[in-house]
């Protein structure tokens, strides 16, 4: 029995090429290509596609080229975004010509250059939990979603935010929970 999901709407503007090895998506952002896994099949009719498999291949390959498949269609039409916020007296991001360079608590600068088809972007702009001061927000930009998701863990994973200060790398929206210390919390006596 061939395994399947629900086809997948193709959006309007984007073309799709169906290989026997890769699907071709085409979009007004760019193009992008997906490999498929040996024994899956993609069909394109009526303007929706579907994945099929042989039954050898397990469910979990169809459910995961569909959402590849998804995605692409979401990159190219509309790209996909990952926002940090670099927090911290003495932290800052610069761009450079090959890419972004972070200054955060360490004996030196940490260049990063993004893979082709990702851009990076800085902005100052006020911290939310004191407007005096001014903290950097790094964009990472691109069509691709597991390249943008690549690059920004990689960014954040230099310096994740710490726990009594907030200061470092976080994603913008993350709530960080911060511990007392030891003074404040030898103040307090139950």
């Amino acid at each position: 029995m061939a395994k399947s999901y629900r086809p997948l709407a193709v959006p309007a503007g984007v073309d799709v090429k169906v290989q026997p090895d890769q699907v071709v998506v085409k979009g007004k952002l760019g193009t992008l290509t997906i490999p498929v896994v040996p024994g899956l099949t993609v069909k394109l009719a009526d303007a929706h596609i579907s994945v099929d498999s042989d039954p050898s291949v397990p469910r979990v390959h169809v459910g995961t080229l569909r959402a590849h498949l998804g995605n692409a269609f979401d990159g190219v039409v509309q790209g996909y975004q990952k926002v940090l916020e670099l927090r911290g007296m003495g932290y800052k991001a610069q761009k450079t010509k090959d890419g972004i360079q972070v200054t955060c608590g360490f004996s030196h600068p940490v260049d990063f250059s993004p893979p082709p088809g990702v851009t990076l972007d800085v902005n100052q702009v006020p911290d939310p939990d004191d407007p005096k001061l001014q903290m950097f927000e790094i964009a990472v930009r691109g069509i691709d979603r597991h390249a943008v998701g690549q690059l920004a863990a990689i960014i954040h994973r230099t310096k994740p935010p710490d726990v009594y200060r907030g200061k470092g790398l976080r994603y913008k929206g993350q709530h960080v929970r911060k511990k007392q210390g030891k003074r404040a919390a030898g103040t307090q006596q139950a």
